[in-house]
């Protein structure tokens, strides 16, 4: 089913021609259905790029999406024009009175930052507050998830002594969640992070549930009780090329990097690197707008009547 977005959004076009269909406010109204309402916290500089690779995957599902971005207003990005955000975004102003479905809050480059010193946080923790009265679900990305683990539970990161850098397998920890329906033993993810969660952390916590970790490396899904949050290390979002993106550009910033593991063939770089994450990404958001759909309320102002 189509995706309802900004007129205008320059992504559009690249949607229409991989088969993802976009459409206006009167095609949504005249379908005479009630979308689903998913608001995207984007916190990654290259705002297109992540648009992109999100949209790709609502846009997979037999259901009609109606998708807002929202900024950060304190915060001046550095490869987004300020006018793009003003035409294509809302502040938390705009949207501050409404309802969603699902809210998803991407990754952001200040891992190196202690959180209360990342310029844009009290934006952050007032979206946060006021999307457990206003949101029914919600997805936390890559530092987004880490962020989020210590606002909602006060569980802190921990440095990792070396980037963990490239695709690994990690093993299913619990197959009969709805998260995971559809999942084999084990699922690739992409990795591109320099901190992680202590998982003795996370079991020690009640309302917590690792759903996927790795022998080494420790959880990457992870979800409250109630299934209605779920924090994510990984970045099953990414594109083929996204790693060797980022590579390419440490690279060219003198940074020390090692190539990202298990990504290119044969482990040589320069080929074409494998894409063997592209299905469980389709999988599990698949799961995620499916379990939204079968458990959010029809009027989604009987939120405001929830007891927090």
């Amino acid at each position: 089913m189509p995706i309802k977005l900004a007129p205008g959004l320059p992504i559009r076009k690249q949607l229409k021609e991989e088969g993802i269909v976009a459409i206006d406010e009167h095609r949504a109204r005249s379908q005479d259905i009630r979308p689903l309402k998913i608001l995207i916290l984007n916190l990654m500089p290259k705002k297109e790029s992540t648009e992109l690779q999100l949209l790709r995957l609502l846009g997979n599902t037999p259901l009609q999406i109606e998708v807002d971005f929202v900024y950060t207003q304190t915060y001046e990005a550095s490869h987004t024009p300020r006018s793009y955000l003003k035409e294509f975004y809302k502040s938390y102003e705009q949207i501050k009175d409404q309802q969603y479905d699902g809210l998803i809050i991407t990754g952001a480059p200040v891992e190196h930052l202690a959180y209360r010193e990342v310029s844009y946080i009290q934006e952050l923790d007032r979206i946060l507050a006021w999307s457990k009265r206003n949101v029914f679900a919600r997805v936390y990305i890559c530092w987004g998830a880490q962020y989020g683990l210590y606002h909602d539970y006060g569980i802190n990161n921990v440095k990792l002594d070396q980037k963990l850098f490239g695709i690994f397998d990690y093993q299913v920890q619990a197959p009969s969640h709805p998260l995971l329906r559809g999942f084999n033993d084990s699922y690739q993810v992409p990795q591109s992070r320099h901190t992680t969660i202590d998982g003795h952390k996370i079991k020690a916590t009640e309302d917590l549930a690792i759903l996927s970790s790795h022998p080494i490396y420790g959880p990457d899904m992870i979800a409250s009780r109630s299934g209605r949050d779920v924090y994510l290390l990984g970045h099953l979002e990414y594109d083929r090329t996204t790693l060797e993106d980022e590579y390419q550009r440490d690279l060219a910033a003198n940074k020390i990097i090692q190539a990202p593991e298990n990504y290119y063939p044969a482990g040589e770089q320069g080929g074409k690197p494998v894409f063997s994450w592209r299905s469980y990404a389709h999988l599990f958001y698949n799961n995620w707008l499916n379990e939204v759909y079968q458990n959010t309320y029809y009027d989604l102002t009987d939120l405001l009547r929830e007891e927090n």
